[in-house]
């Protein structure tokens, strides 16, 4: 649906008559303010828009957005979305998970959500920890996180999101946090802009369980030494008057330096277009730590045949071959047999 034919909104008709209900402080509420401001901007209508969760405290999300939802089973977010999303192309879905639900027990739906390269907008709140059952830890906790259900600290190696959806071959993969409102509305616009999956991973506090996790890299004083803004098509720099820069070495390898002692013309510029994905992987394992900076903004935009067109484009070549579908002929062709 085009812009022109789209009725003007404001906030308010995006926003839900239900009391949101987080714990105070949360940076769900930074995420969802920036959501529901967003959306009138895009061209969309309310009633064309359908926003599907899993289970967890991200998961509430649907309800408090005045749009068709579905706050649905506990990892399968990306599964209903795609059915909502093959037989209803024109709809604007997306899809709001968190770091326990999406690479959990859902981490088999979502890498094949973005494989298909279905035309989701997938929101991953990562705030490194289950929050709804009460502290134990996520995927995405760091080795030795003590919590609730690792007492003597978490053994497990974590996941990196965005290494998972680059390693799913998704076409759009960035990141942002939920301490910059203007950042996360860029990247959430570029990627509803974007048509194929869509991945966005968000950084986000969790104040009752996971305080302070991402601090050293997102607070307002921690930005401009830590926070690496990555913008297709321009030098990859960062830091007090962008003095600090990244490089591809000879072995292939990135890494951090000083502008001055390499000269600007060695440093990396940003493609987010690459056919192949080895820069935005890279890039997204440059920090192993929330003590290092960090890249933020899009990884990766490319373009790929999309999984619900290309499904409707089938069912309109076999109409247009055969007629009609004729169910009696479908249940009784080969492979029926009589029991006796």
């Amino acid at each position: 649906m085009s812009t022109a034919q789209v009725a003007v909104t404001t906030k308010k008709d995006w926003t839900s008559d239900q009391e949101v209900r987080w714990c105070p402080g949360c940076g769900d509420y930074g995420i969802l303010l920036a959501v529901q401001q967003l959306m009138p901007s895009l061209g969309v209508a309310p009633e064309n828009t359908v926003f599907v969760s899993g289970i967890g405290c991200s998961s509430r999300f649907p309800y408090y957005m005045n749009t068709y939802g579905m706050h649905s089973i506990h990892g399968r977010a990306p599964a209903i979305a795609t059915g909502i999303k093959t037989a209803r192309p024109d709809l604007d879905v997306w899809v709001i998970t968190g770091d326990g639900d999406g690479l959990s027990i859902g981490g088999n739906h979502l890498i094949h959500a973005l494989r298909r390269n279905v035309n989701l907008n997938i929101l991953m709140f990562n705030n490194r920890i289950y929050g709804l059952t009460k502290g134990q830890y996520s995927p995405t906790s760091q080795v030795g996180k003590v919590t609730k259900s690792t007492p003597m600290g978490s053994v497990d190696a974590p996941f990196n999101p965005l290494s998972v959806a680059l390693g799913a071959e998704a076409t759009f993969v960035a990141r942002t946090h939920d301490l910059d409102r203007k950042h996360m509305q860029e990247v959430f616009r570029a990627a509803h802009a974007h048509q194929g999956a869509s991945f966005v991973e968000i950084y986000q506090n969790c104040n009752v369980f996971n305080d302070g996790q991402f601090n050293d890299v997102t607070k307002k004083d921690s930005r401009e030494a830590m926070m690496i803004d990555l913008v297709h098509g321009e030098p990859i720099t960062f830091g007090v008057d962008r003095s600090r820069g990244v490089m591809q070495g000879s072995d292939g390898f990135l890494k951090l330096v000083d502008v001055a002692d390499v000269g600007s013309e060695n440093i990396l510029v940003h493609d987010a277009r690459a056919d192949r994905p080895s820069l935005a992987f890279a890039l997204a394992r440059l920090s192993d730590d929330d003590h290092s900076p960090t890249p933020f903004g899009v990884f990766r935009d490319v373009e790929r045949s999309e999984y619900a067109q290309a499904v409707s484009d089938q069912v309109v070549a076999a109409s247009d071959a055969k007629g009609p579908g004729d169910l009696h002929d479908l249940l009784a062709s080969n492979g029926t047999w009589t029991v006796t």
